[in-house]
């Protein structure tokens, strides 16, 4: 019996992950979303990255406090700014892990 249950509810995580992200596709696959609709969901994943992000590179400690000189800070911006100049993901990539390490080092 405590296998069967343990079955629905596997079965019922997976409907509940994957229905709110079938739906939308399946209804809005056979419409012409208008171009500012596109634009502004082309914006939704760097601004969740950036929520996720910006609270780690400047708070620190438990509770949080605000600590804007920590080696992640300080070491993220030349990788944006690399990041924007270049376009390069491998680039960036190798740029931040290297700042990243020198930080570890100097700091």
């Amino acid at each position: 019996m405590v296998e069967k249950e343990y079955i629905i509810l596997v079965m019922g995580m997976g409907l509940v992950t994957y229905l709110p992200r079938w739906l939308p596709l399946i209804v809005l696959a056979q419409r012409r979303l208008p171009d500012w609709l596109v634009e502004w969901l082309d914006l939704i994943p760097a601004a969740i990255l950036s929520a996720l992000l910006l609270p780690l590179l400047v708070t620190t400690g438990e509770p949080r406090h605000l600590a804007l000189f920590q080696p992640a800070l300080l070491v993220a911006i030349p990788t944006l700014l690399f990041a924007l100049k270049t376009k390069s993901l491998s680039g960036t990539i190798i740029l931040g892990m290297f700042l990243f390490w020198a930080a570890g080092k100097l700091m």
